[in-house]
């Protein structure tokens, strides 16, 4: 079984983006075969941002997909909880609004997005549901979500060929490219342990998204999944009344001082 809160220390994850952030496009570009492009484009046209819309890119890195959102008229804002890839994006994209914070606290208020998208960062986030319930919570009502992630190919041969890539050609490719091959034996690691695309469903419709479905790119090694915050008053009522643990979780009782 997937597990729903993966052992990820934020910080150290945050340092490991700040190390590879000159270099991460370049290498996911090598890495993907090209294909990086190509999920970028179908992930832009799936969002479908128009003018005078705001459309919030969570763990938006250098920018890249940001600027290609922006290109459509939409206003549109990065968030990253690395410093190190902001302090890059600034220097790429100085036309876009980018701030670091952390996507299972979002610093903004409800409603405040026509659309959220998050391109392979949702499996780097600790609590995975706790930020889809944020996204949640940031769209307006009618707002719709768009994720963009790693998978798992449905067909056995070419989920065995795939595997044979992540173990024997990705090292090499990253040894050639990266600026830190450490960090992609977890980044690695982080495709082999996050869950398929059923169980993504379910998370989200989890948190309340409706209409949500999911289309398989380059043979499922990607899954592009798409859902709507609903706009009837009363389902946004049961939702928030049965996820609000979940987005808000109490803070801890400190222990008394034995003394």
């Amino acid at each position: 079984m997937a597990r729903a809160e993966m052992d990820k220390q934020p910080g150290a994850v945050s340092g490991m983006f700040d190390e590879v952030a000159r270099g991460y496009d370049r290498t996911n570009a090598v890495l993907s075969l090209g294909n990086s492009g190509l999920w970028r484009i179908a992930t832009v046209r799936a969002i479908d941002p128009q003018a005078g819309e705001r459309v919030l890119d969570i763990a938006a890195g250098t920018g890249t997909s940001s600027a290609a959102i922006a290109r459509g008229g939409a206003e549109v804002v990065a968030l990253d909880f690395s410093a190190g890839m902001i302090a890059e994006g600034r220097k790429r994209h100085p036309e876009i609004e980018f701030v670091e914070a952390d996507a299972e606290k979002l610093p903004f208020d409800d409603g405040s997005f026509d659309a959220v998208t998050v391109s392979f960062g949702l499996r780097n986030i600790a609590r995975p549901q706790v930020a889809l319930a944020e996204m949640h919570r940031v769209l307006r009502p009618g707002g719709r979500v768009v994720i963009c992630e790693f998978s798992k190919p449905p067909r056995a041969l070419f989920r065995t060929g795939y595997g044979a890539y992540m173990r024997f050609v990705m090292p090499l490719v990253v040894r050639a490219t990266s600026t830190d091959p450490e960090a992609y034996d977890y980044l690695a690691e982080s495709i082999r342990d996050w869950p398929d695309q059923h169980t993504l469903s379910q998370w989200m419709r989890g948190v309340g998204f409706t209409r949500v479905a999911y289309r398989n790119l380059t043979a499922g090694v990607v899954a592009l999944h798409r859902g709507h915050k609903p706009a009837d008053e009363a389902i946004l009522a049961r939702t928030a009344q049965r996820t609000a643990p979940r987005r808000r979780p109490a803070a801890a009782t400190p222990s008394k001082d034995p003394s």
